[in-house]
């Protein structure tokens, strides 16, 4: 009995054996070898628009800073200085929608002397505020105006465009320009076809610059001028980056 189990066990396996050996050529003939796809030639470009336009606003930011003994009487004196620097405004055309306060702060003032403790001297009271101002022959006179009515710090002005985008879309339009303009360029160069463009980003675009401007009125040239502000111009520009495919 123990025989004939051990013969039919052995023609199993030999049965089993045959069989594999008889699949392995076939599988060998149908694998293929896996072949990494290789990507497509390109070039990687960058190119920039930018044009130059007169400003038509400015913003103003200035602060009125007080100090006295109480924290209090800080807040009060600060707060009555303010009080006369938007009267000063609303003298000088500037519309309330044009006016925020940006900034309030209220802060301890110490002496330091060398081996002792601080002592306290008193305390500080800052409130900063922004304008935004639409007429340009106003900048210099409304300066003035805010500091006669108590404004002792102006942090800076900066000019800019109630709409940028007219001025956007023609650096855009040059900056594309100066991108085909590249990549021709480089296809003649390098003796090759481009089949058009993969991909184009941007970057870049209108940013005002805030400048410097007197904060004491009595830097002016003369008692009865007006603190002298010049526009200038300012520049927008649009950056893109583009990818061309080449033709194989």
């Amino acid at each position: 009995m123990k025989s004939a189990f051990k013969s039919l066990m052995l023609g199993s396996a030999l049965t089993a054996a045959v069989a594999l050996s008889a699949t392995a050529p076939a599988m060998a003939q149908t694998a293929q070898p896996v072949q990494m796809m290789q990507p497509a030639p390109s070039l990687n470009l960058s190119a920039h628009g930018e044009v130059k336009a007169a400003p038509d606003m400015a913003t103003i930011s200035f602060g009125v800073q007080t100090e006295a003994p109480t924290a209090q009487q800080a807040m009060r004196d600060n707060a009555s200085r303010m009080t006369e620097v938007m009267a000063a405004l609303r003298r000088a055309g500037i519309a309330e929608r044009d006016v925020q306060t940006s900034g309030l702060n209220l802060s301890a003032q110490y002496d330091y002397v060398q081996n002792e403790p601080p002592k306290l001297r008193g305390y500080q009271a800052v409130n900063r505020v922004t304008v935004v101002i639409n007429d340009l022959t106003k900048v210099g006179t409304t300066a003035d105006a805010v500091v006669a009515a108590g404004v002792n710090q102006i942090d800076g002005i900066s000019f800019g465009l109630k709409d940028p985008t007219a001025a956007e879309n023609q650096a855009r339009q040059m900056a594309v320009r100066a991108l085909q303009a590249k990549a021709q360029l480089y296809a003649q160069a390098l003796n090759v076809q481009l089949s058009g463009i993969r991909n184009l980003s941007e970057g870049g675009g209108y940013s005002p610059e805030p400048q410097p401007i007197f904060a004491v009125r009595a830097m002016a040239m003369r008692e009865d001028a007006s603190t002298p502000v010049a526009a200038g111009e300012l520049t927008i520009r649009i950056d893109i980056t583009g990818v061309y495919d080449i033709a194989r």
